[in-house]
């Protein structure tokens, strides 16, 4: 090695023995200390207020309690603003009314198309079978008989002018012998000349009748009965369809208007009972807090936002708690997963709170979490005993020390002093002719910056410390 080099080296040198440690393996006290915040909370008791709505969602506080304030049985806590909700009741209530009579109506409309249906079908069946007889007895019969009816009556008034033409030459022969025509005999032959000329106006107008009862009436008629025999089996069919189905709709109806009234008795007792959500009284004597108590959190960073006049707390989730004076404290704590694992059931410590260190409390371990919550942490449940001159207040935090771990007589180094390599945690272990050499060790628990051996050293040895520090897991 060249003298340059050697003065390169020489604080690199320098440094790192500046840097090494010596330690003598002794026995000493070997103890962890864990240290964790609590909050007294109620162990049970505690009144959540939720709104819990069947329908209504708008709940607009209008009345509110002061946070941590005390109050008696019966005094409210929070209410909301009814207007909204009262007149929707009204309305539903006269629509109810409303459908109700519908209801009623359309039942009896029901009954009687019921009842009546029958009857308009027969007489809907009469009238189609009266008018298919009139138009065949007509076809068949009739028709037949009236025309010739109607030309036996043109013949007879044909007789009727033939024979008063016959009588009045009979007359006019016989009183033409006569030199002298006498005044009777004139009235006579006048008198018959009329019944001449009225037979030849009747028979004038009974051939008018005639061929218009041929050409007209009776061609008329056909039309008529046949299409009144037509639209009588059209109104039969279509009835027949109609008829039933209009039953069928009414009951659709009915049942439409049916529906419509539960819904609407269902709406509103729904409405009825969240009115009755409208205001929370506290049950007994107690506190009040903003925002819920529960698994023993209090959690008011998302509540307290809507709790304040005109705020409206969001529904189905707790918002507030109500806290009996009779509830019991106790201390919870949410832990990291080293101190959860290192903390067992019935270890005692002490709760210090902040402003009053001169208060000692006893606590002890009740219930560790067997496993962690959402955010990875691990409940604890703490049992306490409260001073008798001491009362805390629901929310109070407490810094907590216990000891999870105690060897009277133990071997321990600083962490700084182990290393690790493929063969396992070591140290450096200085000989009795000044060199060193890799030792292998057994680790224990771990205390700040100082780790357990529990194998590969013995009192009165000397290692040396290094920079690293692996921080081996206990």
């Amino acid at each position: 090695m060249t003298r340059l080099t050697v003065l390169y080296l020489l604080p690199v040198l320098l440094a790192a023995v500046a840097r090494a440690r010596e330690i003598a393996i002794e026995q000493r006290p070997f103890t962890i200390e864990k240290s964790f915040v609590a909050t007294a909370l109620p162990d049970n008791g505690c009144v959540l207020l939720q709104i819990e709505p069947k329908s209504w969602a708008d709940f607009q506080i209008i009345e509110l309690a002061a946070h941590g304030s005390r109050v008696a049985k019966g005094d409210t806590l929070v209410s909301f603003d009814p207007e909204t909700i009262d007149k929707k009741i009204a309305d539903i209530r006269l629509s109810l009314d409303a459908n109700t009579l519908t209801l009623a109506q359309a039942e009896l409309d029901l009954k009687h198309l019921q009842e009546t249906a029958p009857h308009q079908l027969d007489a809907l069946r009469r009238a189609a079978e009266i008018a298919k007889e009139e138009n065949g007895y007509f076809t068949k019969t009739r028709r037949k008989a009236t025309e010739e009816t109607a030309a036996h009556g043109l013949e007879r008034k044909k007789q009727l002018l033939s024979n008063q033409q016959e009588e009045l030459r009979q007359l006019t022969k016989m009183y033409a012998a006569d030199d002298l025509t006498e005044d009777t005999e004139e009235i006579i032959l006048t008198r018959q000349k009329d019944a001449v000329a009225t037979a030849e106006f009747m028979l004038r107008m009974e051939t008018l009748d005639y061929k218009r009862t041929l050409e007209v009436i009776l061609p008329r008629e056909v039309v008529t009965l046949a299409d009144k025999e037509r639209d009588a089996a059209i109104c039969l069919l279509k009835a027949q369809e109609d008829i039933p189905r209009s039953i069928k709709l009414h009951k659709l109806e009915l049942e439409t208007f049916k529906t419509t009234c539960q819904r609407d008795k269902e709406t509103l007792a729904k409405l009825e009972a969240d009115r009755t959500r409208f205001t929370f009284k506290a049950p007994a004597d107690g506190w009040f807090y903003h925002g819920p108590i529960e698994n023993g959190r209090w959690n008011p960073a998302e509540a307290v936002k809507a709790l304040v006049i005109h705020g409206r707390p969001v529904v189905n989730r707790p918002f507030a708690t109500f806290m009996p004076a009779s509830t019991k404290l106790v201390l919870s704590a949410f832990l990291e997963e080293a101190a959860a694992r290192s903390l067992k059931p019935d270890i005692a410590g002490t709760a210090i709170l902040a402003g009053r260190e001169d208060i000692e409390i006893s606590v002890k371990i009740a219930k560790i979490a067997a496993a962690p919550a959402p955010d990875g942490t691990y409940r604890a449940d703490l049992s306490v005993t409260w001073p008798k001159d001491f009362t805390p207040i629901p929310g109070t935090s407490a810094q907590i020390r216990m000891i999870s771990y105690h060897q009277q007589a133990a071997i321990a180094i600083p962490t700084k002093a182990l290393a690790y390599d493929p063969k396992g945690w070591n140290v450096e272990v200085k000989l009795a002719d000044g060199k060193t050499e890799r030792r292998p060790v057994k680790c224990g628990r771990v205390s700040k910056e100082d780790i357990e051996i529990l194998s590969g050293l013995e009192v009165g040895q000397v290692i040396l410390t290094s920079g690293d520090d692996p921080k081996p897991k206990s």
